[in-house]
């Protein structure tokens, strides 16, 4: 009899009982799949209560603090945002009366930042940790709508600072003063020279670790989905409205805002016909890889955060999520593939930037702006662990489909297997429209898998590749060499070029490529008895009750309670008068959060069902309904009394936009 044996044998039943009951708890414990939150941890800085820290910007000084500029108009310095030794933060403005600072950058002893109408530096004179030299480097015109954001700078190794300029919004995007939609490069003197247009909402670019430019894009009039793009001079890059200044001698552009057709038709098919239109690098596909873009930060840590040296990290404000790109140059153009990388900040990220200890800070802000993050602000600080996650590392594309490449050695037997591997290509219109549903979609087919002795990659041959077409890799089955699953099992490929090069020697294929109906939107849902749009037969004296709920700014409803009487029949108006989409879904109590979550795993087909996911928790809703659109739908009440909330689940809406519908007794 071995040791434990004999210790098992001297226990009492009840103590037997006690220790099975924890060895298999044990064991069930170490078999739970690991989360994000295994490899990389975030950890949140502590803000005074006086402080409000709407971050707009931030930078890390040469001694090691961190620099926070705010919406409210403020500058913070922050000392040992380590929290090293346990001690707190320690907080002390430097700077105030600024108009919504949303940038910051330091050089040469001097912070720099973009408010509403003007670069401006910064400076402390007499050393005493504040400022007390405010100085506009450049100014630009003002209109004063609300939506005129300045972005930056971010700042080039000789000194030139960049800045964007975000459209004003009148119901569409409108450059409504010079330079609006522009990226802008600025002198240390103050001499300005436009760069490129085609901005709409440029909130976040950074530099690739080739010193490349690139700009984040938010879904918007003319831009169906988030992306980012390679900025050069004279480019333009998607939305018109800020071709209206290239008639001034400045401009590096000649194109016109009439030059642009409003066709609808994918970007990739009307660019050959508009001279300087640039394609986006890599697409960020609405609401599967966030809805709102924020700041591009490069990997420069060389393996300090963990296994992606070189990549760049892309934020996203609406779902407080951080995505991942990798990029490749084919044919001297950019493309890439995005993937999920972390999610569950407090607020919406806005800007990252490297700690000394190559940690990653992340500020975040949602006032106005909504994010499924429900604090109004915050700032958190992301570490990797040192424990190696299972992800595929890389996308490349070849001649006739992609390689992939693993961080961690894959199940070759799995890996084989052409069932591992789904790909879908799909795209989005380009029109004046408020974003754009999925379009084009198509099932390619896998003809052959060839995978690498050492599991550490696997080339793919694909049917039916297209240039400038979004393709989705979906590696559900693959399993690494120890069986774990991919932490995230989803690559979005954007493919600008085809490679040139030796293709794989498959056999022919007999199966056809499976089509979706082109004519398919995201507007169309069959009626079922959770989404009645006609009147009951049965209801001959009308219905009981008629409740009108429209939307308010900020992902709200404008009606955020009313009362019904159990059991009575409701008409129910939901005016769509936002301009994004949004559907209204009502959902048993308690169930909100998990009907958000299904929402946003619908992934590819959340579209096409206008992102109501199949639970017996939806109990009543709308279809997803475009701006200045409405929906009236009939339902009976619950008989049983209680909060039922009712909300928006299109992703990133559904944790903020709610309300309560509260059904009392008769």
């Amino acid at each position: 009899m071995n040791y434990l044996s004999k210790q098992m044998a001297d226990m009492t039943r009840p103590a037997l009982l006690v220790l099975v009951s924890f060895l298999y708890v044990s064991s069930a414990w170490a078999q739970v799949p690991k989360g994000e939150a295994d490899y990389y941890k975030i950890v949140t800085l502590p803000i005074p209560e006086n402080v409000i820290l709407e971050v707009g910007g931030m930078d890390v000084l040469p001694d090691g603090q961190l620099a926070v500029s705010t919406r409210r108009g403020d500058v913070w310095l922050i000392k040992n945002p380590y929290m090293s030794g346990r001690k707190r933060p320690e907080f002390k403005r430097f700077a105030h009366g600024l108009h919504e600072a949303l940038g910051l950058a330091y050089r040469d002893g001097a912070f720099y930042t973009s408010q509403r109408s003007e670069l401006t530096r910064l400076k402390d004179m007499n050393g005493d940790g504040r400022a007390d030299l405010y100085e506009t480097v450049y100014s630009w015109p003002l209109e004063g709508n609300y939506h005129e954001y300045s972005f930056g700078p971010l700042i080039k190794d000789d000194g030139t600072m960049i800045v964007t300029l975000n459209l004003a919004w009148i119901g569409y995007g409108a450059s409504l003063s010079k330079w609006r939609g522009w990226m802008l490069e600025i002198s240390p003197d103050g001499d300005m020279t436009p760069i490129a247009t085609g901005m709409r909402s440029p909130a976040g670019f950074g530099f690739n670790m080739e010193g490349d430019v690139f700009y984040g894009e938010n879904q918007g009039d003319w831009i169906g989905s988030g992306y980012i793009t390679h900025v050069e001079k004279g480019d333009f890059v998607g939305n018109p409205q800020g071709l209206k200044w290239t008639h001034l001698p400045e401009s590096p552009l000649s194109l016109r805002p009439e030059d642009v057709p409003d066709s609808g038709k994918p970007m990739v098919e009307v660019a050959p016909d508009v001279p300087d239109l640039k394609m986006p690098a890599v697409w960020l596909p609405h609401t599967l890889m966030g809805v709102s873009t924020s700041d591009i930060l490069a990997d420069n840590t060389k393996g300090g955060f963990g296994p992606f040296a070189g990549q760049l990290f892309v934020g996203d404000q609406g779902q407080s999520r951080v995505m991942r790109v990798f990029l490749e140059k084919v044919n001297g153009v950019y493309q890439g593939a995005a993937f999920p990388f972390r999610e569950g900040f407090s607020s919406g990220v806005l800007r990252m930037v490297w700690g000394k200890d190559h940690s990653m800070f992340v500020g975040m802000t949602s006032r106005g702006w909504g994010s499924t993050g429900r604090s109004p602000y915050g700032l958190q600080r992301l570490e990797w662990t040192g424990e190696m996650p299972f992800e595929v590392h890389s996308v490349e594309a070849r001649p006739d489909g992609f390689e992939l490449t693993f961080t961690k050695p894959i199940d070759r037997s799995i890996a084989a297997d052409p069932a591992s591997y789904h790909v879908t290509g799909f795209t989005y219109q380009y029109h004046s429209t408020y974003g754009s549903p999925i379009t084009n979609q198509e099932t390619s087919e896998i003809q052959g898998v060839s995978v690498s002795e050492d599991g550490l990659s696997a080339r793919i041959a694909v049917s039916g590749l297209r240039k400038g077409y979004i393709h989705e890799l979906k590696l559900t089955s693959l399993r690494s060499e120890g069986g774990d699953a991919l932490l995230h099992d989803v690559a979005y490929y954007t493919l600008n070029e085809i490679p040139g090069g030796p293709k794989m020697t498959v056999k022919a294929s007999q199966n056809d490529r499976a089509r979706t109906d082109e004519s398919s939107s995201s507007m169309v849902a069959s009626a079922q008895p959770k989404r009645m749009t006609t009147m009951p037969e049965d209801w001959t004296n009308g219905p009981d009750a008629t409740i009108t709920i429209g939307t308010e700014p900020g992902l709200q409803f404008d009606l955020p309670a009313f009362d019904v009487q159990a059991g009575s029949r409701l008409k129910l108006i939901f005016d769509n008068d936002d301009d994004m989409m949004h559907n209204l879904l009502v959902v048993q109590p308690g169930s909100a959060d998990k009907v958000g979550e299904q929402a946003i795993a619908l992934g590819l087909e959340g579209p096409n069902r206008s992102y109501i996911p199949d639970l017996e928790e939806v109990l009543f809703h709308t279809v997803l309904l475009e701006p200045d659109s409405k929906e009236t739908i009939y339902f009976t009440v619950p008989e049983t009394p209680g909060e039922y909330v009712y909300l928006c689940s299109f992703p990133g809406h559904a944790f903020t936009m709610r309300g309560v519908m509260r059904v009392v007794e008769r």
